[in-house]
């Protein structure tokens, strides 16, 4: 048999895992892009946004300041929205008040994370079954003499063994660093949630009433 009949060719050659390895490698690639373009419109500038909220305080708009909140998208403007429901209720009114948005705002921004966890959890495992199995095929095919026996078809199986631990591997890099990226991104949306909410408090309940009567 020539040996180019014998070249390698990946996925095709790479044996049935690779194709498995394949779907998951297109499900991680869709929830990356999806949580990135998500958590990047959830991102607003906290000092802009702010600064346009007490603006509107300042001036007595306080229902203009609640339109911004809603106008606005992305978790910060829906925290801050409801620490100003409960401002006449007191700082620590609002203080439980923008927790509690926050704490709903979580398991949104964390959505699917898991999923990419739990792919590059399972792709060297998989990866490592793909080759075990191709090595199973080998061994089967040496021990009967079959034409796969042969030194090209050897090496033609152990390429794929390789090649299908390889791109698990790969997988597996891509969907931690993915991971980690989505993380920070989640991270830094807290944070600016945790800004946004201890400034519109503290402008609210110490300074505003100090801006009231300069303005009357």
């Amino acid at each position: 048999m020539p040996l180019a009949s014998l070249r390698f060719s990946f996925p095709f050659d790479a044996g049935p895992f690779v194709w498995l390895l394949l779907v998951l490698a297109f499900l991680a690639l869709v929830f990356v892009v999806e949580r990135a373009l998500f958590l990047h419109r959830g991102l607003v500038l906290s000092s802009d946004f702010i600064e346009g909220v007490r603006n509107n305080l300042r001036a007595g708009r306080p229902l203009e300041a609640l339109a911004a909140c809603e106008e606005s998208p992305g978790p910060v403007p829906r925290v801050v929205k409801a620490a100003l429901l409960r401002a006449a209720a007191g700082e620590e009114a609002m203080r439980a008040a923008a927790t509690e948005a926050a704490l709903l705002e979580l398991p949104v921004l964390e959505r699917r994370l898991g999923s990419i966890a739990a792919i590059g959890r399972a792709a060297p495992l998989l990866g490592l079954a793909g080759a075990v199995f191709a090595g199973f095929d080998l061994a089967t095919a040496l021990r009967d003499g079959s034409v796969y026996g042969s030194a090209d078809g050897l090496l033609l199986g152990v390429q794929g063994a390789l090649a299908t631990a390889g791109f698990a591997l790969v997988l597996a890099a891509g969907c931690a660093l993915g991971h980690h990226f989505l993380v920070g991104r989640v991270r830094s949306i807290v944070t600016e949630m945790e800004i946004a909410a201890h400034s519109i408090i503290t402008f609210v309940r110490h300074e505003l009433p100090e801006e009231k009567p300069r303005q009357s």
